[in-house]
């Protein structure tokens, strides 16, 4: 009975929804103060009711009910119990399912952090996102149910969730990465509400900044995650292969990205107005195109969900349907958001702008890139591929103009900047840089490699040029403690941030150039050197786990002559699937990274693996670790609590002040 109830709840969580788009949407347009006064409680419905279907559905995986057909296909009765409930989102139907709460989650938090708004403008958002989200329920309920039963005789065990989900990254992965997708779900309902009531000024980007900020935060952490996922799991020594399932994440952050700049121009000066709420589109588009892409069944990988067309044009659908609705709306809008040019075109919200162009510009390459062998697969059924080349010639150097700018924009000043204060302030900030990217990497690597040296180059130009800038801001302070004090968070958060693209790019440069590995057969008691480490293999022995038996190498780690670590690779096989499975071990430091994959036993004694040693392949990740903490920290600006304060004011007032168009 419970698969049922979960069901129904689902089943009472869409009609929920259904007046949720609707009545707040047409209360706001005739001024019914009731009508969109109901847009929180029905916020709060949905959730409850989408909250009592996902934790049926896990305690589902956690009872071992294989009657339930979506269960049986991604569960076992040996699989260890973290990986039961995680495994609800192992499939297409539980994915989606989680994608949806989460979306009736950020609901909530509009509905709970917008009591200070003007309560019109809060139904219409409240109002979009209902939409949104009795579209994708329609879709589960259609197509994707996860309580569907399997009858009249279950089977005694299930299937077994993919040897790869069993990992620890992959509780992580999933649900920060559908979070960030769905975040951006909240910023197109912001942006559609303000096209709506006719009125996109600066007090509507102040307010969508924390959100668009917190969304792509979270955003960062499930590429990162699923970066690092990658690196130590699936056997091949790399954080980036241009999948065409982990594509769209990035097309997503960076249409982000440009949106969360372009909002700061909105906010600060007013323009680029049309431009944001483009990006916004865009931006949620790409979670959307996402989606499309690992549920339509025009590939096949670990990513992917699922196999049946059907479901890929009911997406398709959806994401016509909504991002071709909100365009259309934004062209019969468009004339109310035209403005007059009040700067320079050397001024930093041209500035500003080259860098919004340069990373539409990289994600509409991605894009192009990712989709094109599908459309050329289904108009002339010849395969086609696009791999790492492609990508990597284009998007590399988009990146490294993208930098140049990184440093100059902040650098720069609003409406006008002379070519002479620039030259003044970055000049040696340039020279400086350089000469770091030449003698740096000659230093700490012995090698020159002309990529590695731009890499470090560009990093030392980010890193200066915000000593440089941070130093113009508190020089005519009394003491430097008060002027960095004097500088707010969203500025620590900018600059914490753009520190992560400098940390970024030097994992980026030298981990891509100065990798070396090597594949090689080892007898017990063999050993071989590879970048100053002297590898001895000690021997091998049967491991068994809870649900899969195989075997581990030892392998003793050398350095000068002594040992500094024992690595332990493992081959498996898992007893219900019967799938193989490689499972890396990595000594991981600051510096460098000693990896180890184990192949398979050639004869007797006698292993094949392959050895890693990657330098500076951590500071990928620490990238991305500051740009999430620079955007958390720009999330929490005090300026954006003085704006509730302040509504809150205003909210206090008589109900006809409420009713007045507001943002």
């Amino acid at each position: 009975m419970l698969p049922e109830l979960g069901q129904f709840s689902l089943i009472l969580a869409f009609c929920l929804s259904i007046i949720l788009g609707t009545l707040p949407l047409i209360g706001a347009h005739r001024n019914n103060v009731l009508w969109m006064s109901l847009a929180r409680p029905l916020s709060a419905g949905v959730f409850v009711f989408l909250g009592i279907s996902i934790v049926i559905l896990t305690y589902a995986f956690a009872s071992d009910d294989f009657s339930v057909q979506f269960v049986a296909l991604h569960s076992n009765s040996a699989l260890p119990l973290q990986y039961k409930l995680t495994a609800v989102w192992g499939g297409h139907e539980g994915s989606f399912l989680l994608w949806t709460f989460m979306l009736a989650g950020w609901m909530l938090a509009v509905a709970i952090f917008s009591k200070s708004m003007p309560i019109d403008f809060v139904a219409r958002v409240l109002g979009v996102l209902g939409i949104l989200c009795s579209g994708y329920i329609l879709f589960m309920l259609a197509t994707s149910n996860p309580f569907d039963r399997i009858v009249p005789l279950p089977p005694l065990d299930g299937t077994d969730l993919n040897s790869m989900l069993q990992d620890f990254a992959f509780i992580i992965h999933p649900p920060t990465l559908y979070m960030g997708y769905v975040g951006f779900s909240v910023v197109f309902s912001f942006a559609i509400a303000a096209l709506l009531s006719g009125k996109l000024d600066a007090a509507w980007a102040r307010w969508c900044r924390p959100w668009a900020n917190v969304a792509w935060a979270i955003l960062t952490i499930g590429i990162a995650v699923g970066s690092w996922w990658a690196y130590y799991e699936l056997g091949w020594g790399g954080w980036w292969a241009w999948d065409p399932v982990e594509n769209p994440p990035l097309i997503t952050w960076l249409f982000g990205t440009a949106l969360i700049h372009s909002l700061a121009v909105t906010e600060k000066r007013g323009v680029f107005k049309s431009w944001t709420v483009l990006l916004a589109i865009l931006a949620f588009a790409g979670s959307l195109m996402g989606t499309f892409i690992t549920r339509s069944g025009l590939l096949t990988s670990v990513h992917a969900f699922a196999s049946d067309p059907s479901r890929g044009f009911f997406i398709l659908a959806i994401l016509g349907i909504t991002v071709g609705g909100s365009l259309l709306l934004y062209a019969i809008r468009a004339p109310l958001m035209k403005r007059e040019f009040g700067f320079d075109l050397l001024s930093r919200e041209v500035f500003l702008l080259i860098n919004n162009v340069i990373l539409v510009v990289a994600s509409a390459s991605i894009f192009l890139g990712t989709l094109f062998p599908m459309i050329y697969q289904a108009l002339t059924d010849d395969l086609i591929s696009i791999g790492p080349p492609y990508f990597n010639s284009i998007f590399a150097p988009l990146m490294m103009l993208l930098v140049l700018f990184l440093g100059i924009g902040p650098m720069s000043r609003w409406k006008r900047t002379s070519t002479a204060y620039l030259l003044q302030q970055l000049g040696k900030v340039a020279l400086a840089s350089v000469a770091i990217g030449v003698l740096l990497p000659l230093l700490v690597l012995l090698e020159f490699s002309l990529a590695a040296t731009v890499s470090i180059a560009l990093a030392a130009w980010v890193v200066l040029s915000i000593g440089k800038d941070v130093s113009n801001r508190i020089v005519n302070k009394p003491t430097p403690i008060q002027g960095l004090r004097a500088l707010s968070l969203s500025y620590y958060g900018m600059q914490a941030a753009h520190l992560g693209v400098a940390v970024m790019l030097v994992g980026i440069g030298l981990t891509s150039y100065f990798s070396v590995e090597k594949s090689v057969l080892l007898e017990q008691g063999q050993s071989i050197v590879l970048a100053g480490y002297d590898f001895v293999f000690i021997g091998s022995s049967a491991v068994n786990g809870p649900n899969f038996i195989g075997e581990e190498a030892e392998i003793s780690v050398l350095k000068a002559g002594v040992e500094i670590e024992v690595l332990h690779p493992q081959r498996r096989i898992y007893t219900a699937s019967g799938s193989p499975s490689t499972e890396m071990d990595i000594d991981a430091g600051l510096l460098r990274d000693l990896f180890i994959t184990l192949g398979e036993e050639k004869q007797a004694g006698a292993w094949s693996m392959t050895i890693y040693v990657k330098p500076f392949i951590r500071w990928v990740w620490l990238g991305a670790i500051f740009m999430v903490f620079g955007a958390t920290l720009a999330a929490g600006d005090k300026r954006y609590r003085r704006l509730r304060q302040r509504r809150s004011e205003r909210a206090r007032q008589p109900v006809a002040a409420d009713l007045q168009p507001a943002i």
